[in-house]
């Protein structure tokens, strides 16, 4: 690196640090160099948009300072300018919000142009500028980082300009990858209800997540919900997830699982008679537009559409768990099944006044899973002289075994 290149490590890092965080991420900034001094440097380029080297020992990013230009609707629509005359503060002004957009020197000063300390401080969330509008991904960082930093505020201009971004279009013109991008992130944050919060304020829910922004103000029976909206339970049910440290297929299946509840007939209300199959329609839809994985999209349509069945596990005859064990895959997939559990179970504590009540419907169906694995499906199928009649003798078996089960559990003392 010459002389009279200055390099500073930026954004995240140095957020986290103020606050006493760890950050994984390392990210640099260099201030006075071309790509052919970097190269030259044993820098390894990535990227195609604008110049990001990797370190040749530590695989740091460093990106050349640089300015930018909106030229196009949506995120993509932007023109890079990188010289060796670019400033530090030049290139800090273009980043998203005050406490992302602060630097520390090699002698481990900080400079902070856009007053992010003083943010930090307050607990806000606030943009450095107005180029904030003219990126649209930028709704769901500071919605994302709402839910990390759970007890910051987002500030008030700064959610008027968000309004007005949406008003403008802009929103609309995010690919599927990069929402579920910043929305898998989200969810996967300590209190991920407050991306939802941020991005409903704003008004990007509708826009992008039409189907969960459909729930609030949909009524619930009280004496199962007190919380009564079925958006605010939604929510509840996320962060309970959250709280249990669940994985993101357990998250996104949280979101989705009563998505039915939005077209409930109006004339049942606050009932929601068959809610599971509207739920697992929605669910399908939402998911196809966002491109979510399959692992997520497959637990998510299996919780919409069986946590009705886990809930009632005790009231169900033998066969009947046996029905559910086999429409759930549960025999190939334990651990699925597992999630589906652990999903259902947020669902029951996701609800004002029941976060601590006891779910004994999951540890039931693990017996009963466990008792159907005892079966020895290859001893039984070796022993009928009819093979037309195996799946039925494998099945009279299973329904044995989870009656005995049954029958034990019933008769233990409360």
């Amino acid at each position: 690196m010459p002389a009279a290149a200055q390099v500073y490590c930026v954004g995240g890092a140095v957020r986290d640090s103020l606050l006493g965080r760890q950050s994984d991420d390392q990210d640099f900034v260099v201030v006075g160099a071309t790509p052919e001094v970097m190269l030259a440097a044993g820098f390894r380029p990535v990227g195609k948009d604008f110049p990001v080297f990797l370190h040749p020992h530590t695989q740091a990013e460093y990106a050349l300072a640089r300015t930018e230009r909106k030229s196009g609707r949506g995120y993509h629509g932007f023109t890079f300018h990188t010289t060796p005359d670019v400033t530090l503060e030049q290139d800090l002004a273009r980043r998203d919000l005050t406490i992302n957009a602060m630097a520390r020197d090699v002698g481990g000063h900080i400079i902070d142009p856009f007053n992010g300390q003083a943010d930090l401080a307050a607990k806000i969330l606030r943009h450095v500028g107005p180029a904030f509008a003219e990126d649209p991904v930028r709704i769901l960082r500071l919605a994302r980082f709402a839910a990390r930093f759970a007890d910051f505020t987002v500030a008030a201009e700064t959610l008027c300009l968000m309004q007005g971004m949406v008003q403008a279009g802009e929103v609309d013109h995010l690919v599927a990858e990069r929402v579920w991008q910043e929305l898998a992130k989200g969810l996967l944050e300590v209190k991920p209800s407050r991306m939802f919060d941020v991005l409903r304020a704003c008004g990007a829910l509708q826009r992008l997540l039409p189907e969960v922004d459909a729930l609030f103000g949909v009524p619930q029976r009280a004496e199962y919900h007190p919380e009564i909206d079925t958006g605010i339970h939604t929510l509840m049910v996320l962060d309970q997830a959250a709280r249990c440290d669940l994985p993101l297929s357990v998250r996104y299946a949280a979101l989705c699982h009563d998505l039915g509840k939005a077209t409930t007939p109006a004339d049942i209300l606050p009932r929601h008679h068959g809610h599971e199959g509207r739920s697992v329609g929605l669910c399908k839809i939402m998911s196809q537009r966002l491109r979510v994985p399959n692992e997520c999209r497959e637990l998510a349509v299996l919780v919409a559409r069986e946590h009705g069945n886990v809930h009632r596990a005790a009231e169900l005859k033998a066969s009947t768990v046996v029905d559910l064990l086999e429409r759930c895959d549960a025999l190939r997939r334990p651990q699925r099944f597992q999630e589906l559990l652990a999903a259902c179970q947020c669902d029951f504590n996701g609800r004002l006044g029941w976060e601590a009540r006891p779910y004994p419907q999951r540890p039931y169906l693990q017996r009963m899973l466990a008792a159907v694995q005892q079966v020895n499906a290859g001893a039984i199928a070796a022993s009928c002289s009819s093979p037309g009649k195996i799946p039925e003798r494998i099945r009279r078996a299973r329904i044995a075994a989870v009656a005995a089960v049954s029958e034990d559990a019933a008769k233990q003392p409360e």
